[in-house]
This record gives structure tokens, sequence and C-alpha cells, in this order.
């Protein structure tokens, strides 16, 4: 029986877990990203098979997807409304052969955050715009300028501001942001820190703080490599950063190094996870490095993470990381399991592959 006259031609994806195992290959062209979004995988790969775009419309191509999908809630709009409401967005690509890149950050009323990045790396002389003036950069370009709310983010919102604001990133301030929605002022050394509602009576209870957390659906990003046939190497991300930031917040996603870093002699690491913390320690440059010093892709970053962890063993984060030549690995922190999508070879039916790798875990 011929099974390819009855077996349709579809692009099927598999769930293979890697028990702290390397099970890579060498073959190229490789997209490989963060989270199994496996339909920006296949959008990047199949740019670089059917459509023959560079490597990096390719990786714009398939952060594109989950902006548009709005993957997890946590990349693209309508997602992590910041104290005031508003999303706002991040997105970084880097380019490993010019070493030049671009990059935009609490970017504001503009859903294509991945695809302004690529006009801050081919038309300016800059790394990174921010702010409303990376919308009016926005605008210059050619793009819309639309609200980010959506229903849901508004809904989002509006649960956190009856629920006292729980949980923010404030601390050191009064009111107690245990309680209050602020405004807030720095603790003085005659401040009065009571934790109380103030109608609150003699009976009423100390609220405790609720303590801001990471994962997958509050928390996210779309770190991609893209390496084409030629190994050009491509590193970039996406995201719309902390649910509840304070306005003005920026995570490590659009920090070239931190969130994502590509060299094309080497290749390239793209991260995800706690990003005020990861962003300290630059992860993706110090696992290309541990690339460099003729690491594995999976031990190059277990030891970029195994540095946060040292000074914050509690962290949550995952990085991909990929040589030049096609070999990949993933490492993570704090989390039970970190998925990854992978697709690879020439062929335009290639499958995306979702792999799993074991995290090491928080302390105890």
């Amino acid at each position: 029986m011929n099974l390819e006259a009855i077996v349709p031609k579809v692009v099927a994806v598999f769930l293979l877990v890697a028990l702290q195992v390397d099970y890579s290959r060498q073959a190229l062209p490789l997209v490989i990203n963060t989270w199994n979004f496996s339909n920006a995988t296949l959008r990047a790969h199949q740019s670089l098979t059917v459509g023959e775009f560079s490597a990096v419309d390719a990786l714009v191509e398939g952060c594109s997807v989950c902006e548009r999908e709005q993957c997890d809630g946590t990349v693209g709009y309508g997602g992590s409304p910041d104290e005031n409401g508003e999303s706002t967005l991040d997105a970084l690509i880097m380019d490993g052969t010019t070493m030049n890149v671009g990059a935009v950050a609490a970017l504001r009323e503009i859903k294509h955050a991945i695809a302004v990045a690529k006009h801050v790396l081919e038309n300016t002389k800059h790394t990174m715009l921010v702010g409303s003036q990376a919308t009016d950069f926005a605008v210059m370009m050619g793009f819309q300028r639309e609200t980010l709310q959506t229903d849901h983010s508004r809904e989002m919102w509006e649960q956190w501001k009856t629920n006292h604001c729980q949980p923010n990133f404030w601390t050191n301030v009064i009111p107690s942001p245990s309680m209050s929605c602020g405004p807030y002022e720095p603790i003085s050394g005659n401040s009065i820190t009571e934790n109380y509602l103030p109608e609150a009576d003699d009976a009423a209870q100390k609220l405790e703080p609720v303590e801001p957390e990471f994962g997958r659906y509050n928390h996210d990003t779309i770190g991609m490599i893209v390496i084409d046939a030629n190994g050009h190497v491509v590193a970039g991300t996406s995201t719309n950063g902390a649910r509840n930031k304070i306005p003005g917040r920026v995570g490590d996603s659009p920090i070239v190094g931190s969130g994502a870093y590509a060299d094309s002699t080497v290749g390239a690491a793209a991260a995800t996870g706690d990003g005020d913390i990861m962003m300290r320690f630059m992860p993706s440059l110090l696992a290309v490095e541990g690339l460099r010093q003729g690491l594995s892709p999976m031990l190059a970053g277990e030891a970029a993470l195994a540095r946060i962890a040292k000074h914050y063993p509690d962290f949550v984060g995952g990085i991909v990381v990929a040589t030049k030549d096609g070999e990949y690995g993933a490492a993570c922190h704090g989390l039970t399991q970190f998925p990854y999508s992978v697709a690879q070879g020439t062929e335009p039916e290639a499958q995306v592959v979702v792999k799993i790798v074991n995290c090491r875990k928080k302390r105890n």
C-alpha cells in the first residue's frame, strides 16, 4: 500500500519530551523559538524555504504571527495591561552578520512591534526607540495608530483595580502597596507604614502583599532564532511585557544581549521569563559566549541561567540556544517544564516539532 497516496500531506506538530537531553540535529535552515508557538515557527520556516525570504524578514514574519494571534495573551495587542490599563509592546531584532540591532520599547498604539523594530534596524542609525516617540516614528514608516486595548484587557485591568491593585511592582512606598492603588511616595524616616485599609476598624486584619508571579500566561515572550541555508544568523523577540507593570517599565525582551543575541560566526540565543531580573545578567549574550567556548547549546543555556540563579534562586526563565550549524537546545529554571518549537531542513513541508525540557527547580 502506498501510504503517500492516502496520508494527507499536512504539517504535523509532534510533542517530544527531552528529559535533560539535547535531542538536536544539525540541519539548515533552522527556526527555533520559545514556547509551543508552532504557527510562528512554521511561518518563519516556510518564509525561508518557500518564500525565499531573508533571515531578517523570516523572523519578522514568524514573530508577526504571534502578534496577530496574541500568543498566550502575552504577545501583541490586548494583553498585559499596565497600571493605567494600557498595553504597550517591546520588540528586538539582531542581525548576527552585520551585528546591527533594531528595537522598540514601551511602544504605544501600534500593533506591529517586530515590524517597527525592523524599520529601526534598516532605516535609522539607532539601536532602540521608545514610547510615544517610537509611535511617531512608526507612523512615519506607514503604520496605523490604533488602540491596543481590548475588552479582555480592560476586564483584566478592572479586576486588578477591584482587588486593591494586587499584585503590583511597588516597594518601599506609602501608602502600603499591599492594600492601596496609590498614588505613592517614598518612605521617609517619619513615615507611618501600617498596612491597614484607611476605612478599616480595629478588628480589621492586615492585608498581606501579593507578589507578582511569572509564567507562560502572564509574563511571556516569543524569542526566535532564524538561521538560513547560508548560515546567516538572526535573533529577535516580541512581547507585551509584565501584567500590571508600572507605566514606562521595559523588561529584558528589547535589550540586546538579554532578550536575544546573534553572531553568525557562533550562533544565537533568545530568552523569556522574569525580565526585570534576567536583564541584569544578559543571559542571551552569556549563552552565545558559552557556545564560543565550546559548550553545547543546552549546556550554554544552563550556564547562563545558573549565573542568575546564584543570586536569584527563585527567578523564572527559559532560553533557547542554537549554533551557526543548526545544533540547538534549551534550558529553564523555576518552571516544571519549558516547551520550545523547532523546524529545520530545506523541505517546504518540514515538521514543526514541539520539544520539552525539564527545568531546574526553585529553591525549597
